[in-house]
């Protein structure tokens, strides 16, 4: 997406939801920092095994199409949203790149990491914190930012990890995209939030406007790039 078009986007979220466009940027600055001192993976350099993506979401069909996956003999680029990557651990998959404002299980995250994944985490105006203390842990990293980007970050379109991540896919190429593991209903599940008791739980307001977000923006995708999405 466009960044011109996308601040449109970007201005009706911080509307929707009440963020803070300054604290955003205060995260995003101190992610820019530690990449320029510690090094950033060039995301467009990266080599893919295949243009043809798979998409993992934390949502409730996630487990069934980790298994299925498994039984694919296709080759796909995986591209794991956040707390999807506990699941595809599970499974026995590493993705090959992860998608993360480190509010899933970030010590799976860390594994990933440690197995190779690439890590593109992005900076937002609630997870300076947890970036303070998890990016010195973590390899293979590259970043991102939901307002304008300064050099290493990246700004390629996405509100939720879930549709920034098939905005990342599409910035790489992606020929076909298979989203995998989103439903975008009113349901979660513990890989998307850890904290809560049990495999799933109604989700709140602002998780259902986050979720219509991601929805809407897949659409804009669909609609406006020349990629084909297949929904599992």
């Amino acid at each position: 997406m466009e960044l011109e078009v996308w601040l449109r986007w970007y201005a009706k979220i911080l509307e929707d939801f009440g963020f803070d466009r300054a604290a955003d940027e205060e995260a995003a600055e101190y992610l820019r920092g530690f990449l320029e001192e510690h090094g950033s993976i060039d995301l467009h350099g990266l080599e893919l095994p295949s243009r043809n993506f798979i998409v993992f979401g934390a949502g409730p069909s996630l487990k069934e199409h980790a298994e299925r996956f498994r039984g694919l003999d296709e080759n796909l680029t995986v591209v794991s949203a956040d707390g999807a990557t506990t699941a595809l651990l599970e499974e026995g998959i590493v993705p090959h790149i992860i998608v993360t404002d480190l509010d899933g299980r970030v010590e799976d995250i860390l594994e990933a990491s440690r197995l190779g994944s690439t890590i593109v985490v992005h900076a937002h105006g609630n997870n300076l914190e947890k970036l303070r203390r998890y990016l010195p842990l973590l390899k293979n990293l590259a970043g991102t930012t939901q307002s304008i980007p300064s050099r290493p970050l990246y700004n390629f379109g996405g509100f939720t990890d879930g549709d920034r991540a098939v905005f990342l896919a599409v910035a790489l190429g992606a020929e076909r995209i298979i989203l995998a593991g989103m439903d975008f209903g009113d349901t979660i599940t513990r890989y998307s939030r850890p904290g809560i008791k049990g495999e799933t739980a109604r989700a709140d307001p602002v998780k259902k406007l986050k979720l219509e977000y991601a929805r809407k923006l897949i659409e804009w995708i669909r609609t406006n790039r020349d990629v084909e999405i297949e929904t599992w």
